[in-house]
């Protein structure tokens, strides 16, 4: 099974701020959709709070500390490795890992590709992604969206061998 991140990023690496998104990209949000469409999404309590429900056409696994937490329509988990296990004996090919910063940091260094939306704009924020190392990867993908607002650009990162 493949584990690929599913991130927008604004300069200083921020992801978001009390809750929830700091940008709205109607582009990147159709994106999102059409790659994570069928697949298990792995996520924190609170980024399962900022979006409110389980997504349609996708099961959602949510971890969270709380062993009493359920999320309706989720699989719930309190460690990253039970939740990872669990996708693996459902037969899942690509685990999307979408948040938080916590879950990002956690599956960063075993992710073999990282759907990258960069966002050419500063916000203030109180979560961030983890810096990542060039080096370790390969771009295969990338389009600018230069006229949007904010202006962005997507990317699709391979981890090298």
């Amino acid at each position: 099974m493949k584990i690929s991140i599913i991130v927008a990023i604004a300069e200083d690496n921020v992801i978001g701020g009390k809750g929830k998104l700091l940008w709205h990209l109607a582009d990147d949000l159709k994106r999102f959709k059409a790659i994570t469409m069928g697949h298990h999404l792995l996520m924190g309590r609170s980024t399962y709070e900022s979006i409110g429900r389980a997504l349609p056409g996708r099961t959602s696994l949510v971890l969270s500390n709380n062993k009493n937490f359920k999320a309706e329509g989720c699989f719930t988990f309190q460690s990253f490795g039970e939740a990872v296990e669990f996708a693996k004996q459902r037969k899942e090919e690509e685990l999307m890992i979408v948040g938080g910063g916590q879950i990002y940091r956690l599956a960063l260094p075993i992710a073999a590709r990282i759907y990258l939306t960069r966002v050419f704009r500063k916000y203030e924020g109180d979560v961030t992604f983890p810096e990542i190392n060039e080096d370790e990867w390969k771009e295969t993908l990338k389009e600018s969206y230069l006229e949007s607002d904010p202006p962005f650009e997507f990317r699709i990162l391979e981890r090298r061998l």
